[in-house]
């Protein structure tokens, strides 16, 4: 009995699974829809089940369907990754392909990347960005570094880096006298910045200023009016520029904020830390084994943020 399918019916499969439509599937593969429908039809008869019910509404896997195109999904995306990394390296390296956030990508992993790369001069780093978690059941991508909480049923997680956030304000914004009494932990002028300007608050840690005023002892120095009146950016970097260019108060790690610090555009206000619940993480389907290359990268990542908190 020959137990191997079709790379073309499994492609096929993978396609209609997703797209749920011989039509859109058919387009998508360059095929005929006929010439669709036939393998899958070929397929099913291989298996001797039914891959999916087909209604006048539309097509809908069936329990064995979906178990069958999760299981096999992950096998066609292994070949052509492998088939990728020989034709673009010639055999003689692999080719890695990473999602991370433009902010994280831009302020902290391009600056050091070029260690990396001189390291291991056989690996072919291709860098995406993109919102919010990668969905790898949609996506090229090898792995990703997210800020989330981590694993979960289909990823797994490694951590890379904790969000460690202080308060930071433009000098433009301070009054002569105040940076050295902030530097000296002066409360009362914390107290009366926190008061008077506006809190740049940011839409995936809507809890941070609450929580970092918590840490501080700062709970009841600032109105829930005060706070909630702040405006909302969707993008760390944002507040970055939001801060600097004197649009409110920002809280930001140090990574983003360090460089703006040292060339006098940033003043940090307060020593005071808080560290967010959820972290910088590398992530990867739970159902793929990790290759060489994510080793390499996964090893050097850890070596970059050692003793970060």
């Amino acid at each position: 009995m020959n137990l191997y399918p079709s790379i073309t019916a499994l492609r096929c499969l993978d396609a209609v699974a997703r797209c749920l439509s011989f039509t859109k599937a058919a387009a998508e593969m360059h095929l005929t829809q006929s010439a669709v429908s036939h393998h899958i039809l070929g397929l099913e008869k291989q298996l001797e089940c039914s891959l999916f019910v087909r209604r006048r509404t539309g097509l809908e896997l069936t329990p064995a369907g979906r178990s069958y195109w999760e299981t096999t999904a992950p096998l066609l995306h292994q070949l052509a990754r492998a088939t990728e990394n020989m034709i673009a390296t010639e055999g003689k390296g692999e080719v890695f392909n990473l999602s991370v956030s433009s902010t994280l990508g831009n302020y902290w992993l391009m600056p050091r990347l070029h260690h990396f790369l001189t390291a291991h001069p056989f690996i072919t780093l291709n860098l995406s960005t993109r919102v919010g978690p990668v969905d790898f059941a949609h996506s090229e991508d090898d792995a990703s570094v997210d800020f989330c909480a981590g694993a979960d049923a289909h990823t797994n997680a490694r951590l890379v880096m904790r969000s460690v956030l202080r308060p930071y304000i433009a000098p433009s914004l301070l009054a002569p006298g105040q940076a050295q009494a902030l530097a000296q932990g002066d409360r009362e002028v914390l107290v009366a910045l926190l008061r008077q300007l506006p809190l740049i608050r940011r839409v995936t840690i809507a809890e941070a200023w609450p929580q970092w005023l918590e840490c501080a002892d700062l709970a009841d120095a600032v109105s829930h009016a005060h706070l909630a009146a702040g405006p909302r950016y969707a993008l760390l970097s944002m507040a970055v520029s939001g801060a600097i260019l004197g649009l409110g108060i920002s809280l930001l790690p140090d990574f983003m904020a360090q460089s703006a610090v040292d060339d006098g555009k940033l003043v940090c206000m307060s020593s005071t830390q808080w560290v967010a619940p959820r972290a910088y993480y590398l992530r990867w389907p739970s159902d793929r084994a990790e290759t060489p290359a994510m080793q390499l990268f996964s090893q050097w990542l850890q070596a970059q943020t050692t003793g970060a908190a």
